[in-house]
């Protein structure tokens, strides 16, 4: 069979399982209101939070940095592609983070890939809340290390999986000198590491981790901590740093990602934690190794974004967006037949089923206060009934699109939501009403 015949019908069946995907096209910048085609549309699905994307301040870094050092950086950071500018940029990002050093990878995708094989291999153990983001599964995955999942936010099975690693038998010699042969003959032998990967804002449920209680484990256990910060930094924190920060843990979280992408409305991925790390990673990280380093309009960029979240501008915007927040989190609540799960997670009216993070109806716990991000779940169950509800939307002139298994678990297939500064309080509204009105005239989950 040749290889467009045998595509074709790989693409069918995922047509009939409702699981293909297709590109939309964008014909304006990204904001609170997007264009495809000639179409407007509220925008209720981007990650850019603060409204950053476009601010003038991250156009004149860019405009600024690509006049002086052109469009390209030539080559990889190790070869010829650093510049003081990437420097300054990490280290603007240290200072804000409060870590000594920071790393700055192509994207969030790949600081994840490079970081978690660059710490750990064959012999070690990696421990993921059931809920991590795929690049972090991926990172663990390429690692060699043996993979663990504990249930969503549930530190009693967490710390059942520590005490079982911890009091597992040593490996034999023969595993040893594999797991130093996998490293590099140049990297001495040591004891087998455990590595706690979480997320602090879970970018799919909208709730937060309970991160001094993943903090008191890994010491309790000897392990180390690794926690996405995608979804918090800009968002979180009272220098818009983080959970870490706003939640006093950056001196015992060793290892923070997050992404220039989101919040900061530009493009890339760190990590940032001690010195050391730093120099590990650029030794040891394949995806910062072997990639071209980001361009330089787009590191002048994440560099204004870095000045301006922590700036009264940014103190500004991040007000703005937990006031849109809050309005959404009441809208969704006045929706005849919603329910509210734990977290910023809700289900449908007519969803009677669903299999996330909390058993529906569950008591929001601490961890996931709510509203807890500009995160917000829509779950209808079913693959059919989320794509019906999303072209619903569409139809009343709102952009939310449909996400489906397997980046959310089967029967959790949902609308969702994200809200940002630069929404108004009319444009929350309409969108409750569309929801509201849509979600009778969709197939039952």
């Amino acid at each position: 069979m040749d290889i467009s015949r045998a595509l074709s019908e790989e693409l069918a069946a995922l047509e009939a399982a409702h699981f293909r995907r297709h590109l939309r096209v964008l014909q304006s910048g990204q904001g609170s209101k997007v264009s495809i085609g000639d179409e407007p549309l509220i925008n209720f699905s981007s990650n850019d939070y603060l409204g950053l994307a476009t601010h003038p301040a991250l156009r004149a870094g860019a405009e600024k940095m690509q006049r002086r050092y052109g469009t390209g950086a030539g080559a990889s950071r190790l070869v010829c592609g650093n510049t003081e500018l990437a420097e300054e940029l990490e280290a603007a990002l240290a200072r804000w983070k409060g870590t000594e050093a920071a790393l700055v990878f192509s994207t969030g995708y790949a600081a994840a890939t490079g970081a978690i094989p660059a710490l750990v291999g064959q012999g070690d153990t990696v421990v993921l809340d059931k809920l991590c983001h795929a690049s972090l599964i991926d990172g663990a995955r390429l690692s060699g290390a043996h993979m663990r999942v504990f249930p969503h936010n549930n530190m009693a099975r967490l710390e059942e999986i520590l005490a079982a690693v911890r009091d597992a038998p040593p490996p034999s010699g023969q595993q040893r000198r594999a797991r130093g042969l996998a490293r590099s003959g140049a990297v001495p032998d040591r004891p087998p590491r455990v590595l706690i990967c979480t997320e602090s804002v879970f970018s799919m449920d909208g709730d937060i981790a309970p991160l001094r209680a993943l903090v008191a484990l890994k010491e309790k256990h000897g392990a180390w901590l690794m926690v996405d910060e995608a979804h918090a930094t800009g968002v979180r924190g009272d220098g818009r740093a983080g959970l870490v920060e706003e939640l006093e843990l950056t001196g015992q979280v060793d290892v923070q990602m997050g992404t220039l992408s989101k919040a900061l409305g530009s493009s890339g991925g760190y990590i940032a934690g001690c010195a050391a790390l730093r120099e590990v990673l650029i030794n040891r990280a394949r995806s910062f190794i072997y990639s071209t380093a980001p361009s330089p309009s787009v590191t002048g960029a994440s560099l204004a974004a870095v000045e301006l979240l922590q700036s009264d501008d940014g103190e500004r915007r991040r007000g703005d967006l937990w006031t849109n927040i809050a309005a959404l989190a009441q809208a969704l609540s006045d929706i005849p037949g919603a329910r509210r799960m734990s977290g910023n997670a809700w289900l449908a009216p007519g969803c009677e089923r669903a299999e996330s993070g909390a058993p529906p109806g569950a008591a929001a716990s601490a961890a996931s206060a709510y509203p807890a991000s500009p995160i917000f779940a829509w779950i209808t169950g079913t693959e059919e009934s989320a794509l019906a509800l999303s072209r619903r939307l569409h139809e009343q002139g709102i952009l939310a699109p449909a996400i489906r298994y397997p980046t959310v678990p089967r029967g959790t297939a949902r609308i969702r939501l994200t809200v940002s500064a630069a929404h108004t309080i009319p444009q929350i509204t309409q969108l409750a009403a569309a929801l509201a009105s849509a979600a009778w005239q969709v197939p039952p989950s």
